[in-house]
């Protein structure tokens, strides 16, 4: 990845831009990468690849809302021979 100072980026943000186009440009700020330039293409892979990415939730950061659901909440019927395994 290309690494650029702010400050350049600033005088020939038009080169720079273009230069998205064909890779990330980092850009840096007192030497350590902070943002990053990249294509409007990368950008919807990126998001595309973000939303199949599972998630995780502590159970502290849970609303009582969504914990009430979750107690409430019951398995497909599909799946009861799972049940029958962990009663052995």
């Amino acid at each position: 990845m290309q690494e650029v100072p702010s400050t350049e980026i600033a005088k020939r943000f038009s080169q720079y831009r273009k230069a998205a186009q064909r890779g990330p440009v980092g850009v840096t700020h007192y030497g350590r990468v902070t943002e990053v330039l990249i294509s409007k293409h990368d950008y919807d892979e990126y998001v595309r690849l973000k939303s199949l990415a599972p998630r995780a939730f502590r159970v502290e950061d849970l609303s009582d809302e969504a914990i009430a659901a979750l107690e409430k909440a019951e398995m497909d019927p599909r799946h009861n021979h799972l049940n029958a395994l962990m009663d052995e």
